[in-house]
């Protein structure tokens, strides 16, 4: 049990820790959980398209069952996103989700998701852990049973409708990169109308010797398509489709901190409401909601801040630099499908290049940049806390003007630009990011982080 650690989601471990009966003691200490919170009786059950996550799933499922518990489970590997709308939709106890979303096939995960179908927060994992114990013996008696279903049918009906996308006569391309994004998120823009070609959309669990991850240099073929004009606009989901990443002609692969702030724009078009992100998210964010006379509410990095800080605020929109964005009227938490469609729609009342000139030429430019550190997971708190009242007065050449503490340290310098480190949540790393508006200035405030932590490691 001492293997089994949650961290910004959920637990995430390679396969010789990630074992089926350690899989089935955190889907025991969920069962615990519901009972105890009186949840309710119904509890989804979905999972990625990584080798062995529908045998982890049917464990996780005879395991609920064994508990009392009615399981439903996904037919097929499916988008978390969906897992999660299900949950709310049909007003279940909770949804277990097996990925490891954007990590390499040697990984495998589990996520908790409450009836809302938002993140867990911090208080439900910690209850969750506190409750992993010895697998026990069940009452048979009192078994419940295992259900398989549909859960994309309802979902891509509600997703066609909340986005209002009607996307006839618009060439899209679209990258599954082997996750189960594919047969869902293409599927559905063909629905709405769009002419949909595709890349990778074959199921193969070891994602074509890489990691689902939909950065710009493992999206080239996606890139060319577009940029090439085959399509008018490209779209890619990470391993569980949570995430999206965007291609449009001009740009090729869209920052995801600019594609934030089309999104937030375009969404003030017609409605209203704060904006969430995370610390390392663009500040372009701030400056939209401020000439809209609305605010922008910055939280720690992970979507369960997000979530809670999309609830708090009755918050519009929420995001992240890494590309989970999600809209609150439709589900607190990142969704890489029904975005998609959002933002198609967005493209086809008028360009996202066009957008994107518009908002660049009223708020300025950012450019932004982040590296990773190598440091044990527990070195983490102490390289930090040695940062504690040991900060530079000058950065790059540049002064400190103020330090926000919300998660790990940010550091706003006298030009306008920041640089952020921070621990990762899932790997033993330590994160630095930094913004500027002007590209050549990133570079060196990378450097800048790299050369504070690397002595203190």
């Amino acid at each position: 049990m001492d293997a089994i650690s949650f961290g910004t989601d959920g637990w995430r471990a390679t396969l010789d820790t990630f074992t089926e009966d350690r899989v089935r003691i955190v889907a025991q200490a969920v069962a615990d959980h519901l009972r105890a919170s009186d949840a309710g009786e119904t509890v989804a059950v979905g999972y990625d398209a990584r080798e062995h996550s529908r045998g982890f799933a049917d464990a996780v499922s005879e395991t609920l069952a064994a508990d009392g518990f009615e399981v439903l489970l996904s037919e097929r590997d499916c988008p978390t996103p969906v897992l999660a709308w299900t949950v709310k939709d049909r007003d279940l106890a909770g949804g277990v989700m097996i990925t490891a979303s954007h990590n390499p096939p040697e990984y495998n995960g589990i996520k908790f998701l409450p009836g809302d179908g938002a993140p867990a927060t911090p208080e439900v994992t910690d209850d969750v852990v506190g409750r992993l114990a010895e697998l026990r013996e069940t009452d048979t008696d009192a078994r419940g049973t295992v259900h398989e279903d549909t859960f994309t049918t309802r979902y891509g009906q509600h997703a066609l409708e909340f986005s209002g996308a009607d996307l006839d006569g618009l060439s899209v391309a679209y990258d599954a990169m082997h996750g189960s994004g594919r047969d869902v998120t293409d599927r559905l823009l063909d629905a709405a109308g769009a002419s949909v070609s595709t890349l990778r959309t074959d199921l193969d669990p070891e994602f074509g010797g890489g990691s689902p991850e939909p950065s710009a240099e493992k999206l080239g073929d996606l890139v060319a398509r577009v940029t090439d004009g085959d399509a008018e606009l490209g779209f890619a989901n990470d391993g569980d489709a949570d995430r999206m990443a965007v291609v449009t002609p001009k740009r090729g692969y869209l920052d995801p901190n600019l594609l934030f702030a089309v999104l937030y724009d375009y969404l003030l078009e017609t409605g209203e409401g704060a904006a969430v992100r995370t610390v390392s998210t663009t500040a372009l964010i701030d400056r939209i909601a401020e000439a809209h006379g609305e605010e922008a509410v910055e939280v720690p990095v992970g979507f369960k801040w997000v979530a809670r800080g999309m609830a708090d605020a009755d918050a519009l929109c929420g995001g992240e630099e890494s590309g989970g964005f999600g809209i609150t009227d439709h589900l607190r938490n990142k969704d890489g499908v029904c975005l998609a469609l959002v933002v198609a729609q967005a493209h086809a009342e008028r360009p996202l290049d066009d957008r994107a000139d518009d908002i660049e030429a009223e708020y300025g430019e950012i450019h932004q940049g982040r590296i990773s550190v190598d440091c044990p997971d527990d070195r983490k708190r102490a390289v930090l806390d040695s940062l504690d009242g040991d900060l530079p007065d000058t950065v790059a050449g540049v002064g400190v003007d103020r330090v926000g503490t919300k998660d790990g340290f940010k550091i706003f310098l006298d030009d306008g630009t920041w640089l952020l480190v921070r621990p990762s949540g899932t790997e033993p790393k330590l994160r630095v990011y930094a913004e500027a508006n002007d590209h050549e200035r990133v570079a060196p405030l990378l450097e800048a982080g790299r050369d504070l932590l690397e002595p203190r490691i």
